[in-house]
């Protein structure tokens, strides 16, 4: 891309800038509904000056995004940062309320479709898709200036007003839909708990054949026990704060999975085709993600002691003697709420305080406080 003054062309129209000055963008045009929009390629050091972000203080009628949330750009510029030489981001989308023209290479056939983009510096840029990447983006600079040459893809459209810059946003976010968080980690090889649950899912007598690898809920008739991302969580809470490698990682995973094996019997049963996967996952809550987050902190904290089998595996013992039934009583307001499964933070620690109970462990001061709120009948 080009910052040049604007040159006499040979066209009819009018000039495309107001101030002398434009914006040059090798491009694409492209035609959606009936209007022209071009795809263009920008420098990274360019979108911060280019897509400014001042419509935070207008009223959601007034605007055409959503505030940005600046919560989520720190694990957005990390991502950048961490992975400088294997980020992945999407192309921004972008309204242009101002002189934009393209100039195509020839009147016909591939000719036609590329050429030059011009756009009077002036114009006013309007994010309708991207506005946290973008802002990420900026914060990435301040720490690496060096990405400043590579480039992103931007969609360019000409702005057709308030109304329709609104729609757009609406059109653009109204099918957009999270892959689920299974099919995620099954993708993930950054991540090392994601890597470690993979290998348990394919290794581990546990779970290989009984891990469903790409959805995040199972159906009533499935015979797999685990969805890849409840052992994923499980794991994760499992090892968190632990300094391992890997293969250290992977190996004290499986043998701490292995013993709550051991205890559930219910999991072999179904292994050894004496019970089905689905009567199982009906008749108790142990293979649902709530169970195996939970066992992951109870876990943790064993493991944090030592990483020794002989000292956590003893301690585990009495997991024999919990009643992992749905019948129980027991779980109602910890593991179930109103007939129901529920895996929400509250419930994930009630139920952890429930196995630390019976595993004869104290509970941490954020536990207690939950815990007695429980017992006072509160939400």
């Amino acid at each position: 891309m080009e910052i040049k003054a604007a040159t006499p062309v040979k066209r009819v129209a009018a000039p495309c800038t107001s101030t002398g000055f434009e914006y040059r963008f090798p491009a694409i045009r492209g035609i959606q509904a009936g209007r022209e929009y071009y795809v263009t390629m920008c420098p990274l050091r360019l979108i911060p000056i280019i897509f400014r972000l001042n419509d935070e203080d207008l009223s959601p009628e007034l605007r055409a995004q959503r505030v940005v949330n600046k919560g989520r750009l720190p694990a957005l510029s990390k991502y950048i940062l961490d992975n400088s030489d294997d980020y992945v981001f999407s192309a921004l989308t972008a309204s242009v309320d101002g002189n934009m023209q393209f100039d195509a290479f020839s009147a016909e056939d591939v000719g036609f479709r590329t050429g030059q983009l011009r756009i009077a510096m002036d114009a006013r840029f309007l994010i309708n898709d991207g506005q946290h990447r973008r802002a990420a983006i900026e914060l990435a600079l301040r720490q690496k200036s060096d990405l400043g040459e590579e480039t992103i893809a931007v969609v360019f459209f000409h702005d057709s007003g308030l109304a329709r810059s609104q729609q757009m946003f609406a059109d653009l976010n109204r099918h957009a839909v999270r892959p689920a968080r299974s099919i995620g980690v099954l993708y993930d090889h950054r991540d090392t708990e994601a890597q470690v649950a993979r290998t348990l899912a394919s290794r581990s007598v546990v779970f290989r054949d009984y891990v469903e690898m790409e959805k995040s809920n199972l159906s009533a008739r499935s015979k797999k026990m685990f969805t890849l991302s409840a052992l994923y969580y499980g794991t994760q809470a499992l090892l968190q704060g632990l300094e391992l490698k890997p293969d250290e990682a992977t190996e004290l995973a499986q043998a701490y999975w292995e013993t709550i094996d051991k205890a559930l019997p219910e999991w072999s049963m179904v292994r050894e085709q004496q019970l089905s996967a689905a009567e199982m996952r009906r008749d108790f809550i142990h293979s649902h993600g709530i169970a195996l987050h939970a066992l992951g902190r109870v876990g943790n904290s064993l493991l944090r002691d030592s990483t020794a089998v002989s000292h956590w595996k003893k301690q585990l013992a009495p997991l024999k003697k919990v009643n992992w039934s749905r019948t129980n009583s027991d779980w109602e307001g910890r593991a179930i709420v109103g007939g129901r499964v529920s895996k929400s933070h509250q419930q994930v620690t009630l139920t952890v305080n429930y196995l630390r109970r019976h595993l004869g462990l104290g509970l941490s001061l954020e536990e207690q406080r939950v815990e007695d709120a429980y017992l006072r009948g509160e939400e």
